[in-house]
């Protein structure tokens, strides 16, 4: 966001970079719908704050017997007690810090077992002492893990943990296929970023900035309603459909619906949706692609002093 003072007090630049050199950032966490791909909830926070203390403000948002997927950052003790408390389930990977074992637990399938887990000893950052009481004393969760054999995959070996513990209900499989699904987040975060342009922001207040912010979500999600109806009106998957090309048939359409009566408006809609529908994204499971840039950055050095003291540098010259 602009480098303002406003902005700086409220989100403060990191500190490795001087003053002046940088700008303020804001951290969001979001939940994503996976059937529709929407934008259900949303906290802004400053850019230190740890992942997990962003989702743990977003566990209100949860809905009876939803279900999130969240990767290894989320899979604590406290936040699994604390999504089954509120009769929701989680799949989660698991933690790097935690060791897999199949010599404990009890093993309900290949590669599938049931472990109980303890409440930590000492009360984890994060969490209040009331909060760290309330807890329960044990919690049993399932763990899961295989492989990855798909060529260009960093990871080749993926653990879960997930409090679906009724495998006959929940096979293995359907398990690892739902986890597999939780890359779309990073994708609809992606289009809210890069797609609709929300990693540079414009307002140089705090409170415009969350305004600015939550119309961009606004916006998402008129593309993805819209990517819905098209969708089921017109017999395509929805997600299947391009948010890039919705934004511009849309943007297309504007002027031709703002101008048009009532029941033109209805059949230029209409039109819309299949316009929208008329061309799915291909299905592409698996696919990957080398982690390179094409395009080149600009020969410039970075600023390394504030402006006015480089201004004062070619004054000198």
């Amino acid at each position: 966001m602009p480098d303002t003072i406003e902005n700086q007090k409220v989100y403060p630049q990191p500190k490795s970079q001087k003053v002046g050199c940088g700008f303020p950032i804001a951290k969001i966490g979001v939940i994503f719908s996976l059937a529709t791909g929407a934008a259900v909830a949303l906290v802004i926070d400053v850019l230190n704050t740890h992942d997990i203390q962003l989702a743990r403000k977003l566990y209100q948002f949860l809905k009876p017997l939803d279900i999130l997927l969240g990767d290894r950052a989320f899979c604590a003790y406290a936040d699994l007690a604390t999504i089954k408390k509120l009769d929701c389930d989680a799949v989660f990977r698991k933690h790097q810090a935690r060791k897999t074992s199949m010599y404990k637990g009890k093993i309900v399938g290949d590669c599938d077992k049931l472990v109980t887990w303890h409440k930590p000893k000492r009360c984890p950052k994060g969490l209040s002492k009331d909060e760290f009481n309330a807890l329960p004393a044990t919690i049993t969760v399932r763990e899961i893990y295989y492989y990855i054999v798909i060529p260009g995959f960093r990871t080749q070996r993926a653990s879960l943990i997930t409090t679906l513990c009724d495998k006959n209900t929940y096979s293995t499989l359907e398990i690892i296929k739902l986890y597999g699904k939780r890359w779309h987040a990073e994708i609809d975060l992606k289009h809210i970023k890069t797609t609709l342009g929300m990693d540079v922001l414009r307002c140089k207040t705090p409170s415009m900035v969350r305004k600015e912010i939550y119309v961009y979500l606004l916006a998402y999600n008129l593309l993805r309603s819209l990517m819905w109806s098209a969708g089921t009106t017109c017999g395509a998957p929805p997600l299947r459909l391009s948010l890039q090309g919705t934004r511009h048939h849309l943007n297309n359409f504007i002027p031709q619906l703002l101008g048009a009566y009532s029941k033109k408006r209805l059949q230029i809609y209409s039109t819309l949706l299949k316009v929208i529908a008329h061309k799915a994204v291909p299905e592409r499971p698996g696919r990957s692609q080398p982690r390179v840039r094409k395009r080149r950055p600009k020969a410039y050095p970075l600023m390394t002093k504030p402006r006015h003291e480089l201004n004062k540098q070619l004054q000198t010259v």
